[in-house]
């Protein structure tokens, strides 16, 4: 990889206890071939394997298997700028969050700082869902929070619960999140190319959606957070759907955590990718359509509290 080249972000998530340490290790200690960098909020917190550190005086530090691992005692914008001073010297970053943190404000910095814009991609967030104990704070904002901002979720401990349970479970957490892409395991043993490299924020990738599949899902709308799929056919007005957008995330930004849309313009020979994350949002124009392929726009919104008919009469208001 080359320096000039955008540094691929994994943020991992997940409540206290699911497993995200363990799968920290199993990133750190596995024969990916990659150079990382490692950002946690606390090592007293985060206990990463004591024989992997060296020194944990510095804020970064080198470990012995080669990574630089920072502690986020300040602001991560500041972190992330030392560094990549040292840019030549990883080709991945690891974000780690406290169990307890809402996992926005860690994405929305890839979004908002023009010059981690430049130097940086997100490539997913990896939220690690304890499948045992989930229920007993399943309507705490933050492990809602956590599952509803996932591109990949490791459903972890299956071992600990029935073959009925766990499918219940991939039910509800699809009903609040249809995009995400689900793996089981134990002990936090995934396959890294699952978690590391999976381009979940390429809006190709993201946006693999089943229209029949989406259909099917019943959203249960006493439950406050779930997803919702528009897939239109005709071609927008941009200056419409530019201020639909606005409004929307003015009234309604606290409530829609993920969007992401591939959207087809009127007049446009380029898709138009788009993805927002609470009031904040980005749209640039993106690879010409090609011939065989289907122009359509596809939109997901992931939020709490949607009014469903009313988010497809505002972005079908956008037709041109």
């Amino acid at each position: 990889m080359t320096t000039t080249t955008a540094v691929p972000v994994t943020v991992i998530t997940g409540y206290l206890g699911a497993g995200k340490t363990t799968l920290l290790n199993r990133i750190l200690t596995h024969e990916h071939g990659q150079k990382l960098a490692v950002i946690v909020n606390e090592f007293g917190e985060v206990g990463i394997d004591n024989q992997l550190v060296i020194d944990a005086d510095e804020e970064i530090f080198e470990m012995n298997n080669g990574c630089i691992c920072c502690t986020v005692r300040g602001d991560l914008i500041r972190i992330i700028g030392n560094l990549m001073r040292r840019r030549e010297r990883f080709d991945h970053l690891l974000i780690e969050t406290t169990g307890l943190a809402d996992p926005a404000p860690v994405i929305q910095t890839f979004f908002v700082d023009e010059d981690l814009k430049a130097q940086l991609v997100l490539d997913a967030v990896v939220t690690v869902v304890d499948a045992k104990h989930i229920w007993q704070h399943w309507d705490s904002d933050e492990a809602q929070e956590q599952i509803a901002f996932a591109d990949v979720i490791l459903l972890n401990k299956t071992d600990l619960v029935s073959e009925s349970e766990l499918e219940q479970l991939e039910q509800r957490i699809r009903a609040m999140n249809a995009m995400v892409k689900l793996y089981r395991s134990q002990s936090s043993n995934v396959k890294m190319e699952h978690i590391l490299g999976v381009r979940a924020f390429d809006l190709d990738r993201a946006l693999e959606l089943d229209p029949n599949f989406l259909n099917e899902i019943a959203h249960d709308h006493d439950q406050s957070v779930y997803s919702l799929a528009i897939v239109e056919p005709r071609p927008l007005d941009g200056d419409k759907l530019s201020r639909w957008v606005s409004t929307l995330l003015e009234t309604k930004g606290p409530d829609i955590f993920r969007m992401k849309g591939i959207l087809n313009l009127a007049g446009a020979d380029e898709r138009y990718v788009f993805q927002g994350v609470h009031m904040i949002f980005d749209g640039r124009s993106d690879r010409l359509w090609a011939s065989p392929e289907e122009r359509r726009s596809e939109l997901v919104v992931i939020g709490r509290n949607l009014d469903e008919t009313e988010l497809r009469t505002g972005f079908r208001a956008c037709l041109a």
